[in-house]
Parts: structure tokens; C-alpha cells; sequence
């Protein structure tokens, strides 16, 4: 269940085929949860990578909570994910395929106001499924433009 959404990584449906959704929890401090709340993280550019059995993400951006002072967090940490073991080894074993990663989707707050990270099992686009894509979505605006125009 989704409840309040934090930000979304829009670039990822753009660069990546998404082949697998996964939800991890996510390890934080105090004043990261403030600014998360106050809707202040950016995924772009970020990863996640399993090291020694765990799950990390790489290169989230939660600002500073202003009112923060000296125990305030560092804008671009290494954070940790929450999952079951068995779930962190079943993506270890699908990311070592080549070319699969792990892309976080979105953050967001679920029901129970807990902070959550949707995760993909992706592959990388080439240029050319970009392109398509493109034309895809200009075929299918043209062909609602032209329906509209008819009732």
C-alpha cells in the first residue's frame, strides 16, 4: 500500500526496462525523516548495490533539514535497505546477470507512516528502444488527438 509519495525517479522508466518491482525499507536518522516528510530527496543518479549480504543505496540526495543544526545528516550518504535475507540473495542472483541493476522507482511513506523504497530489477536501454518508445508515445497522443477530434 502506498500512502504519501515522496519523489518518483521518472528518468528510470526513460533508461531502464523494468523487469522486477521489489519494496525495501530504508535505515534513517531523525532529521532525514523530517526532510523526507517535507517532500526534500532527489533519486536521480541513484543506485542500489548488495554488498556482504546487504542492501545499499547510493547517491539518494535528502537536504538538510533546516532546522537541523549540528545533528543534521549529510545530504548524499550511503544508506542502508531493509529486506529479508533470502529476498536480498534471490536479487543477488538475478543482478549478476549481465546487465541487470537495481534502480530505486520512488520513495514514499506507507500506511503505517513508514519510510519505504520501490526497487527495480532493470536492463538498460539502447538508444534505438528509447527512440521507439518516443514514437510509440507520439503515435498513440496523435491517435487520442484525432478521436478527440471526432465526437
Amino acid at each position: 500500500m502506498v500512502g504519501k509519495v515522496v519523489t518518483v525517479n521518472r528518468k528510470a522508466r526513460h533508461d531502464y526496462h523494468i523487469l522486477e518491482t521489489y519494496e525495501a525499507g530504508i535505515a534513517l536518522t531523525g532529521t532525514e525523516v523530517k526532510s523526507l516528510r517535507a517532500g526534500r530527496a532527489n533519486l536521480q543518479d541513484s543506485f542500489a548495490r548488495i554488498e556482504n549480504a546487504e542492501l545499499f543505496l547510493y547517491n539518494m540526495h535528502i537536504s538538510p533539514y533546516d532546522q537541523g543544526n549540528r545533528f543534521n545528516h549529510e545530504p548524499k550518504r550511503t544508506r542502508k535497505l531493509l529486506m529479508h535475507k533470502r529476498e536480498i540473495m534471490r536479487l543477488l542472483g538475478k543482478s549478476r546477470e549481465k546487465g541487470l541493476a537495481l534502480i530505486p522507482l520512488k520513495v514514499y511513506f506507507n500506511d503505517r507512516g513508514k519510510a519505504k523504497v520501490e526497487l527495480a530489477l532493470a536492463r538498460g536501454k539502447k538508444v534505438y528502444d528509447k527512440r521507439e518508445d518516443m514514437a510509440a508515445r507520439d503515435a498513440k497522443r496523435e491517435m487520442e488527438r484525432a478521436l478527440r477530434g471526432k465526437m
